[in-house]
């Protein structure tokens, strides 16, 4: 659903990566949809969503279209018993996610957020070294997002009509990625600014562990930051290159600043066919959302979103 920049990206990635077969492409542009299907070979193209659910040879729907729309859209693949896949941020607020989890449970189908860093080799090491105890306690994690919205690729992000802003596109990575290390959050304090659009421009989040570690994450429409991560314990520390999001090197690092061990992936594509390949494995075997991704984390996260835009004064129209 919906042919744009991200879901081309996505679909060379399936081509590439994966043996799955992208059969249909949706859009309320039929022409838009045709060109689309003539640019990657797929051999369905609907000029209206509706038509893509009513057909036969589609299993699941990758919904990639701006955040304001993931709602509407999923919940009419769920209701026609497709299983779904929602480009992240998975819903414009906590209550659009709710929804879209009960009736997938309800339907039975699969649901997950299109998560893709959660999913990426390397984020699977960060998971076996915090597993592994190597860091000790965990007392710190720092991460950062931030471009420009001055590029024109950007420019939706300042639209509030399309659930714009730095929160829900770029926020999602830092915070997703602290949510991962330390698990639920005990508290949530934001400041930011806004943009004249009404948009949040900058936010700076501050997260705590129920153990009390801290989260310390920057998000920003301003202009590129350095797009790292990193997490601090008592023995070591993690520290991942920008972009961390995607595919990067992860360095072990010990207290007096010597390089332990180090891990430089080799990334298939993008690196959004490992996401892929979680949704077609859940499906393959019944179930009916992901381990790595929870639909109840993708709640929480999104509860996280709207404290954070209470606290800033963000409201989407339609909300």
């Amino acid at each position: 659903m919906a042919p744009g920049r991200i879901a081309a990206l996505f679909v060379e990635d399936l081509r590439r990566h994966t043996r799955q077969r992208v059969v249909a492409v949706g859009s309320r542009d039929a022409r838009r949809a045709r060109a689309f299907a003539d640019r990657f070979g797929v051999s369905a193209a609907h000029g209206s969503y509706d038509e893509l659910l009513r057909d036969d040879n589609v299993d699941i729907v990758y919904v990639a279209s701006p955040n304001s729309s993931h709602a509407d859209q999923a919940m009419r693949a769920i209701e026609a018993g497709r299983h779904v896949l929602i480009e992240k941020a998975f819903t414009r607020n906590a209550r659009e996610a709710e929804q879209l989890i009960t009736a997938a449970r309800k339907r039975g189908v699969f649901l997950m957020e299109a998560m893709w860093t959660r999913f990426l080799p390397h984020m699977d090491v960060v998971r076996q070294v915090l597993e592994s105890g190597v860091l000790g306690e965990v007392h710190t994690v720092i991460a950062d997002s931030g471009l420009s919205a001055d590029s024109a690729p950007a420019q939706r992000l300042l639209d509030p009509g399309l659930a714009g802003g730095a929160l829900l596109d770029l926020g999602v990575y830092p915070i997703a990625f602290a949510s991962m290390v330390l698990g639920p959050f005990a508290s949530v304090t934001a400041v930011g600014t806004k943009a004249l659009t009404g948009i949040d421009r900058q936010t700076s989040v501050i997260v705590t562990g129920e153990n009390g570690a801290h989260g310390v994450l920057n998000i920003s429409l301003c202009g590129r930051t350095p797009t790292r991560a990193s997490v601090s314990g008592t023995q070591a520390r993690l520290e991942i290159e920008g972009d961390f999001y995607q595919p990067s090197a992860v360095h072990l690092i010990s207290p007096d600043g010597q390089l332990l061990d180090s891990f430089v992936p080799r990334p298939l594509g993008r690196g959004t066919c490992y996401e892929a390949a979680e949704a077609a494995r859940c499906v393959a075997a019944g179930r009916p959302e992901s381990d790595l991704m929870p639909l109840s984390e993708t709640l929480e996260l999104m509860r996280v979103l709207d404290r954070v835009r209470h606290d800033l004064g963000v409201v989407y129209p339609g909300e």
